[in-house]
């Protein structure tokens, strides 16, 4: 199947790839399903692009490469619409703004997106009573990525 992606063009991918999110992401509801595009092997940044609009893509970024100790917890009720069986089953990352240079750049650690990769369904979490900010920038991280 071909799409166009906002960042990368026009890709070929499997059907295999899509990921559902019934409540689409916040902002973006009626979007609901999506590919993760690697930007590069081994990288922590990748894209999540709508199949249906090219115009709807998120840079994302693996949060643990930037901030190592990053940690919520999930409700039941998310657990439950995740289709969670196991921790190993879930991926997290987080949407990116941006900015030059890359070091001002942010991530978005009070709203993670939540995958279950074995049954491809995806969610976008709210963290209500989290410490975490909406704009971490990367020149704070203290993970590998960000030294």
């Amino acid at each position: 199947m071909k799409i166009t992606s906002k960042f990368l063009g026009e890709i070929e991918i499997n059907e295999k790839q899509i990921i559902h999110f019934p409540n689409g992401i916040p902002g973006f509801e009626e979007e609901k399903q999506f590919v993760i595009l690697p930007l590069e092997e081994q990288s922590p940044f990748a894209i999540l692009q709508s199949i249906h609009h090219s115009h709807v893509g998120f840079v994302i970024a693996y949060p643990f490469s930037f901030y190592p100790d990053y940690a919520f917890d999930l409700t039941e009720e998310d657990i439950e619409k995740l289709k969670l069986n196991s921790p190993d089953d879930c991926l997290t990352y987080t949407i990116m703004t941006l900015k030059e240079p890359f070091a001002d750049s942010t991530i978005n650690l009070k709203a993670p997106i939540v995958i279950n990769v074995k049954e491809k369904i995806g969610k976008q979490l709210i963290l209500h009573d989290s410490v975490y900010p909406i704009r971490f920038p990367l020149s704070e991280a203290r993970g590998k990525e960000g030294k």
